[in-house]
Order: structure tokens, then sequence, then C-alpha cells
């Protein structure tokens, strides 16, 4: 068991059935206040593609990370990148709070992946991740290469700041990985 941050297909995004992990009350809301504000719905999910798809467990401590965060980030800033429960594909000026309940809290929070994804580069600027760390893809791709042992080898012979505190260089990658995953899929991703 343990928290795992996913993408979702498109069956899952429109379906009804939360027994199923159905997210349709969710795809409702968010398009209900897209269309307040002005805008088109979301309704280009795309199908399940299992050879990309995104499923990484936060498993490591979040101490290192969190310290990072508030050295290099607003306290609104720390909000947008650890704070929602649905990541969607598209830009949102401000999140968008639904009151669906999601998988660890009472209400649904939604943010933008190009916004999460200038938070996460600002911090892997910071700790000069190289760009070698994997891609995200297929099932536990990147937590297993922080957990079993890559990492600490590709730390010994690219030695930085990123390899310092592996636990931190691995919350930096997942929520770099995962905007970039959002948008080149054009999928949403929320926690499981």
């Amino acid at each position: 068991m343990g928290v795992y941050l996913v993408d979702v297909d498109a069956q899952e995004w429109f379906s009804e059935d939360t027994g199923e992990g159905g997210m349709g009350a969710i795809a409702k809301g968010l398009d209900a206040e897209l269309a307040r504000r002005g805008l088109p719905p979301y309704a280009s999910v795309p199908a399940r593609d299992f050879g990309a798809a995104f499923e990484e467990k936060l498993s490591p401590s979040m101490q290192g990370f969190d310290v990072l965060c508030r050295a290099r980030l607003t306290p609104a800033e720390r909000a947008l990148l650890g704070d929602w429960s649905v990541l969607v594909p598209f830009s949102l000026d401000e999140e968008i709070r639904l009151p669906i309940g999601s998988a660890y809290t009472d209400e649904t929070v939604i943010v933008g992946a190009p916004q999460v994804l200038a938070l996460a580069e600002r911090l892997a600027a910071a700790l000069e991740l190289p760009v070698e760390i994997p891609e995200a893809s297929g099932n536990l791709a990147l937590t297993f290469w922080f957990l079993e042992g890559e990492a600490e080898e590709f730390a010994a012979t690219h030695p930085g700041t990123w390899g310092e505190d592996l636990d931190t260089a691995f919350y930096v990658s997942l929520y770099l990985r995962a905007a970039q995953h959002a948008l080149r899929r054009g999928c949403p991703l929320t926690y499981t």
C-alpha cells in the first residue's frame, strides 16, 4: 500500500463509477468551472497507453524536499506545487477547488501542469538535477531508480548538489516528470 501518483485515462476520467476509480464528478466539476471562466471543457483525455503510463510511489522522506521548497519558493508557490489532488495538462491562472472528496482530502484541488512544471524546473536548477535522471515511464520506473541503488551509483560518478539528498532529488524529479508527462500525453494525474 501507500500513496501513488498516477496518470488517468479517458475511461477513468469520464467514469461515474467511483468504485472503479471513476472521476466523472471531478471531470464535470472542472468543466463547469472552466465554462464559468469562459474556457472550453477538457474533453481530450487520451486512452490508456500502457507503454507510456505514469505510476510512482511517494515513499521516501519528504523532509529535505520541504526544506528546499521553503528555501526556494513562496508559500503560494509551495501550495501550488504540493497541495493539489489533480494535475491537468493545460494552464490555469489559479487553482480550482471542487467540493468533491478525493483520495486523501475532503475537496479536490486542480492545478495546471505548466505552473507545476515551472516550479519543479526552478527546484531542479537549484539542485543541479542531472538530465540523465530517467523519464518516468511504466510502473514505478523513477521510484525504483532512486530506491534500488541506481541513483546512488549514478551520484558516485556524477557528483553534485542533487546527490547530497537523494530523497529530495526524488521528489523534485517526481514533480518535474509528472508535469512533463501530463503535458506530453495530454492526460491528468492524481494520487491514489
